[in-house]
């Protein structure tokens, strides 16, 4: 059986302990995970061994490094890189993936190709994330810009991230961290080691040093070790998960998006014409993303958009993972899918909401189609904001449609990772121009999920990773 191994300063470690992640479909064992205990996260995450890490990225300047992302985003796209002791082609990538997370293998083909785009425009990214500083600062730790004096020191060593197996996509928000000199400690995601794994082989392939990666498929208690022991942090995960870290400044929390579309007073009355941006942007990419839209909320019409939308997406079925047709994941484990459809039937015996899609599909909101659990895609109307199922999120298309007062926007929003406004209104427009619940802001229609790379994404990875620094005077001077 294939096996990935625990990588200590980019050295391969074969633990005894290891865990198996199983094929979705068939249940067989697919690939072993040598498994880090806490003990050993501990250890290799002294300050002394974080130290050694980052003096392994000092002596190459910045350009240097965006060229070197630039070799890695065609290493991972095109070629046959090390997966363990064994060769992975793209291909076979692509099929692992889908096989231990059951995403259809075209989702997986479009997230490759947002990675891609992301290391392959690296300088495009840090230029939108630095506001277009000269990236030679880094290397020198002092500079000039528009007359005057910048400097800029690191808070940390290295970034550890706890990763989700929800979407390859997500790992396009740390991979500048190596741009920026930062070493990367990586747990992975318990069904998904594939995309952090190979990413850390196509740098390699490029010619990063091995000592700036760390790569631990850990438990709990490790994940912890790694959030606490690295300067910086970042973790992906549901409300529970990311809770305990909310108040920590050191950690980025990338947790639910509660991400929306809004259609102003003018726009509603003409909804039709942009029935296939709300159907995108709640469908795309399994509906697992964050930045997909768990809410459309209208002004008026909300009756006829619930059931166009039902209606649309009642389309939508399981298929098989190499269909291209497919849109649906599965969910690994069949009781995950039940207890999210349990929590929605729960909150839907709250006066004031109907499950619109119940009479569309016809039949149960679970499934079972050849051998794997699905959830079908739900879209539930609400009476108003305040119903429990208004501002939910789920792993998979799932939207509630609400009746909101242009007067009420945008604080009934609540806080918002992507909004897709559609009106003409200007002083609606202004109101949402000016509240910070609302993090990406797409005016017009352009779907939730489009993301331009070049912009923050639920906090700023430079200024998470540099502290800008006041200085004055001149070096050297006595």
């Amino acid at each position: 059986m294939l096996h990935l191994p625990i990588l200590r300063r980019g050295r391969a470690y074969r633990s005894i302990e290891v865990a198996t992640i199983p094929h979705f479909r068939t249940k067989q064992a697919c690939v072993a995970l040598s498994q880090a205990n806490p003990g050993l996260v501990r250890r290799d995450l002294l300050p002394e061994g974080q130290a050694a890490m980052r003096a392994s990225l000092a002596g190459f300047p910045t350009a240097k490094l965006l060229e070197l992302c630039r070799r890695a985003a065609t290493s991972f796209m095109q070629d046959s890189l090390p997966a363990g002791d064994e060769a992975q082609t793209p291909g076979d990538y692509v099929r692992q993936l889908s096989a231990t997370t059951g995403l259809p293998q075209v989702l997986v083909r479009r997230n490759m190709e947002k990675i891609h785009s992301v290391l392959a425009e690296m300088g495009t990214v840090l230029a939108g994330l630095t506001r277009a500083l000269d990236l030679s600062v880094l290397d020198r730790g002092v500079g000039e810009a528009g007359g005057h004096v910048l400097s800029f020191v690191p808070r940390s060593p290295s970034l550890g991230v706890v990763l989700p197996s929800n979407s390859p996509g997500v790992h396009s928000l740390w991979v500048p961290a190596l741009a920026l000199k930062t070493a990367l400690v990586l747990k992975p995601g318990s069904a998904e080691p594939w995309t952090p794994y190979r990413l850390i082989q196509a740098f390699l392939a490029a010619g990063a040093p091995p000592e700036a990666f760390g790569f631990y498929p850990t438990d709990h208690a490790g994940s912890g070790e790694i959030l606490r022991r690295c300067g910086r942090g970042m973790v992906f995960g549901d409300l529970a998960s990311t809770r305990p870290w909310q108040a920590d400044p050191r950690v980025e929390v990338h947790g639910p998006g509660y991400s929306k579309l809004l259609l102003g007073p003018d726009a509603a009355a003409e909804w039709p014409r942009h029935l296939d941006l709300m159907v995108s942007s709640i469908v795309e990419n399994g509906g697992r993303s964050c930045v997909n839209a768990s809410g459309v909320w209208v002004t008026e019409k909300a009756r006829e958009i619930a059931e166009a939308l039902a209606t649309r997406l009642a389309r939508i079925v399981p298929r098989s993972e190499d269909d291209p047709e497919a849109q649906l994941a599965p969910f690994a484990n069949p009781e995950a899918a039940r207890r999210l459809s349990a929590t929605i039937d729960r909150d839907l015996e709250t006066p004031g909401a109907v499950d619109v899609t119940a009479r569309h599909r016809g039949g149960a909101r679970v499934v079972e189609w050849e051998g794997a659990t699905y959830l079908l895609p739900t879209v539930v109307l609400c009476d108003s904001p305040e119903h429990p199922l208004a501002n939910r999120e789920f792993l998979f298309p799932f939207a509630a449609v609400v009746p909101v007062t242009a007067q009420q926007l945008p604080a009934a929003l609540g806080s918002t990772l992507a909004v897709t406004v559609i009106t003409d209104d200007q002083a609606l427009l202004g109101r949402i121009l000016a509240s910070p619940l609302l993090q990406r802001l797409n005016l017009g229609p352009v779907p939730t999920w489009q993301v331009s790379w070049d912009q923050p994404h639920e906090g700023n990875l430079f200024e998470h990773l540099y502290l800008r620094r006041a200085l004055q005077g001149r070096a050297g001077a006595a």
